[in-house]
């Protein structure tokens, strides 16, 4: 019955719109209150659920992403990917993708990249002839690489709700070899719808304009090095690689590209506490969500379930994916993580998935959902840039969540997708 109370008055207060961060407490409060425990215990478990030093990495990781967002570093990256990719047929599509990647990698936020990328590059296809709905759709599918590939909040995210026994630079390193995988399959089907629509290549600017254009974006494209080297090679822990990161990312903007004005370091500054503030409060909430889970063995019960339904463990790593799939077209991304991580973890894990391969395909899974209608936070901004409404893009998307799906089920079944790099950079042994 506890377990109604709490999932009940969760999706009524979802239903009456209320934000997911103060339905999961609200829903906490509810499922404590039934089982006669203290409401003080509520207010114990999220403190304690925020009181993690690993915490800290996510405002540095987001301030970061909103230094370069705001900064100019986006245009350094789109005139690379051009100079790269343009004289492809339909090369515009190709360097939407790997613009996506590059900026992904740095800025580690999905929504940061359509933000970013999206108001440079969708107008740029559109004067070039490319079909708007192409534009969006290239743009926020390709977007997911900044969840995958490092450096990622959302993975510090994962690392807690699964309780901080998996190691966030496993985690990092994981998502680089999923992460590149997944985009070179969006640009090879990017390449493949502009060739049936036919459009134009750009002419090739020679050898001299790459090497500007790559010289040019060097300084950006360094935050991801920081970051990355910093963890590899033992000189930082990761919450001292997120705040090296955000300061060089600061010192590029303002001293090297003098891309951030005195408003536009207001405007960062703001987006980043309030995107920080609504993170914590998530945490919180569901901390004391997941203890009310945990109580009642409701991992012990879903596995139960589901080895009910089948005994094979491809099958529940199936119905999992579709879980997951299903779950982030209606849900924010931040909240699925620490609400279904704890459920589903136990599961996967007892049929022999790694935690940190499940990481990566938890990414993936929810990073399509922020591409899904209803409530895809990319495709919103995506449409809302273009100007164009959201039934017209999702009528034509289907080659690219193919293509993201197909990226998915390599990184379910095959776990060297995931697991080499850490296995060989890292020594990990998960």
């Amino acid at each position: 019955m506890t377990l109604i109370v709490l999932f009940g008055s969760f999706v009524l207060a979802l239903a009456m719109g209320m934000p997911v961060a103060f339905a999961m407490a609200g829903a906490a409060v509810a499922g404590f209150w039934w089982d006669g425990v203290p409401l003080a215990v509520v207010f114990q478990q999220m403190t304690s659920g925020m009181n993690f030093f690993s915490l800290l990495a996510i405002p540095f990781f987001i301030f970061a992403g909103e230094v370069m967002l705001h900064g100019g570093i986006a245009q350094r990256l789109v005139d690379l990917a051009a100079a790269a990719f343009g004289w492809l047929r339909g090369g515009l599509g190709v360097m939407n993708v790997f613009d996506s990647m590059l900026f992904g990698g740095i800025s580690g936020s999905a929504v940061a990249d359509v933000s970013a990328l999206g108001s440079v590059v969708i107008p740029m296809m559109r004067k070039k002839g490319y079909d708007t709905d192409y534009a969006v759709n290239v743009t926020i599918t390709s977007s997911i690489a900044g969840i995958m590939i490092p450096p990622s909040h959302n993975m510090v995210l994962y690392s807690l709700a699964a309780g901080g026994g998996v190691s966030v630079s496993a985690l990092f390193m994981a998502g680089v070899v999923p992460g590149v995988m997944m985009c070179v399959i969006l640009a090879v089907a990017a390449y493949l719808v502009a060739l049936r629509r036919g459009y134009p290549a750009e002419p090739w600017g020679g050898v001299r304009r790459l090497i500007v254009a790559f010289l040019l974006s060097v300084p950006g494209l360094m935050t991801a090095v920081i970051i990355l080297g910093g963890v590899l090679s033992g000189i930082f822990t990761v919450t001292e690689s997120a705040a090296f990161g955000a300061a060089w990312a600061l010192a590029v903007t303002l001293i090297v590209y003098r891309g951030l004005s005195w408003n536009a370091f207001v405007t960062t500054v703001a987006a980043a506490v309030r995107t920080t503030s609504m993170v914590l409060i998530l945490v919180g909430a569901a901390t004391a969500f997941a203890w009310v889970l945990a109580a009642h063995r409701v991992p012990e019960q879903l596995l139960a379930f589901m080895t009910g339904l089948s005994d094979k463990p491809w099958v529940i790593f199936l119905l999992v994916n579709l879980a997951f799939l299903a779950l982030g077209c209606i849900m924010d991304m931040a909240a699925l993580i620490l609400i279904c991580t704890p459920i589903f973890l136990p599961v996967v894990q007892q049929l022999g998935m790694d935690p940190v391969q499940f990481g990566m395909v938890m990414m993936m899974n929810l990073g399509l959902g922020l591409t899904t209608p209803p409530v895809g936070a990319c495709l919103f901004v995506g449409c809302a840039i273009a100007k164009v409404r959201i039934e017209s893009v999702v009528r034509t998307i289907w080659p690219f969540w193919g293509a993201i799906v197909f990226a998915l089920a390599l990184t379910t079944y095959w776990p060297a997708v995931s697991l080499t790099l850490p296995r060989l950079t890292l020594g990990y042994g998960g």
